[in-house]
């Protein structure tokens, strides 16, 4: 094949030059949006004839398996998520990267022009057809275990692919620089991986806002700050009678069936959800200020009971078990930070607050409703659209005065 114009000029340092980007980002932490998107278009300044550039990896995440992202010469890099499956999608199964790890082989290269393997697979099929010529896969190990088949990327690597639409396909100076480049993009990309991994990880585990102060380094035990927020604990009513009736596969089905309506509305109001307790949520609203927070929250709860009613209709029509909910709001001033011991943290609420929120919660028994709103929140929210009715003032455990309470009236 012969060599792209324009690299005959200082080849080498032209691909060193690119090294040294690629450490630079890598060293800085930059995202892999930008690290592909900067890879690619300096492999074209360099002279080398791309066209298309995908890379696969694992996502660490409960719901999505892998992410993709696809640059083109005339798009740019876009993303893609796609969900976890426990059985290969057909796409996978019939691509050049599952036949590469298939054989064993760490690289895989196809001739669309002369050579009429490519037809084997539908992708190669399509990039023919829109004008490919050369096409390159690769994959690239982070750690010294081996690529799985079960899915297009593995725990610790990633696969790539190069492709041209050049009428002599890619050369071998450009075979060279893709080679000696790669080790690095793959530093950079295992920077950047690791640090999207660990941002995913901790929204999923700690909450979004948790997530992201402990990301930012809000670590030492014992650091705090106080905020006025509205506390919000979301519990199931009757769970452990269930739990002995219902088998436990049925019940973590329930569990996250009822836990998703709930997480859905409190995030979708800007809630924080800061912890599962059993068969409960601890969720907070700190949006700005009090009357925000209120507001939110008692939108929240609305949408939580339509919800929860019809799922519960639909459980029932399909003979899954189906329960009730009780959702406790209150607001006042709130510690929130990191508590517990030196090797076991846990970022979230502490104060009165917390502690009446709870009991609050304790006296839907006694006033027959399932949500239930703290005079302090009712206060808070004297602009809100919600008809919020007396309940009647109470007298709560381990709190010297009474308390009035509300419900959101709903026309039943």
């Amino acid at each position: 094949m012969k060599a792209v114009q324009g690299q005959e000029a200082g080849p080498q340092c032209q691909v060193q030059s690119l090294v040294t980007w690629l450490v630079d980002q890598g060293l800085k932490g930059a995202s892999q949006e930008d690290v592909l998107q900067g890879y690619c278009d300096r492999l074209v300044q360099i002279g080398v004839p791309l066209w298309r550039f995908f890379l696969g990896q694992r996502a660490f995440h409960p719901k999505f398996g892998n992410i993709g992202f696809n640059w083109m010469a005339d798009e740019g890099v876009t993303s893609q998520v796609f969900e976890y499956s426990e059985t290969p999608s057909e796409d996978w199964l019939q691509s050049p990267l599952y036949a590469m790890l298939e054989r064993g082989l760490s690289e895989l290269r196809f001739d669309l022009v002369s050579d009429t393997a490519y037809q084997d697979f539908p992708l190669l099929v399509s990039l023919k057809e829109r004008g490919v010529t050369d096409y390159i896969g690769a994959g690239l190990l982070f750690t010294g275990d081996a690529f799985s088949i079960e899915s297009n990327a593995s725990n610790e690597g990633v696969l790539l692919s190069w492709s041209t639409n050049s009428p002599a396909g890619f050369s071998d100076p450009d075979l060279e620089a893709i080679r000696a480049s790669l080790p690095h993009l793959g530093l950079a990309l295992k920077s950047s991986a690791n640090r999207r991994m660990a941002s995913d990880l901790l929204k999923v585990y700690l909450g979004r806002d948790a997530g992201r102060r402990v990301l930012s380094g809000e670590i030492r035990r014992g650091s705090s700050r106080e905020i006025n927020a509205v506390i919000c604990l979301f519990d199931l009513r009757g769970f452990t009678s269930l739990a002995e009736q219902i088998p436990g596969a049925d019940l973590i089905e329930m569990l996250n069936d009822y836990f998703g309506l709930a997480v859905g509305a409190i995030q979708s109001k800007g809630g924080n959800i800061l912890k599962f307790m059993g068969d409960g949520i601890l969720a907070i609203f700190d949006l700005g200020n009090l009357e925000e927070d209120a507001l939110a929250a008692l939108d929240a709860a609305q949408e939580l009971g339509i919800a929860i009613g019809a799922r519960n209709l639909e459980r029932a029509a399909s003979g899954l078990p189906t329960t009730e909910f009780t959702l406790a709001l209150h607001a006042g001033p709130l510690l929130y930070g990191n508590i517990g011991a030196e090797n076991r943290l846990d970022f979230t609420v502490i104060g009165p607050a917390v502690n009446l929120a709870a009991r609050i919660s304790d006296i839907h028994v006694l006033v027959e409703r399932n949500i239930i709103v703290s005079e302090d929140v009712q206060r808070a929210a004297a602009g809100s659209p919600h008809d919020l009715v007396s309940l009647g003032r109470y007298m709560l455990r381990g709190v010297s005065e009474p308390v009035e309470l509300f419900t959101i009236y709903s026309q039943e």
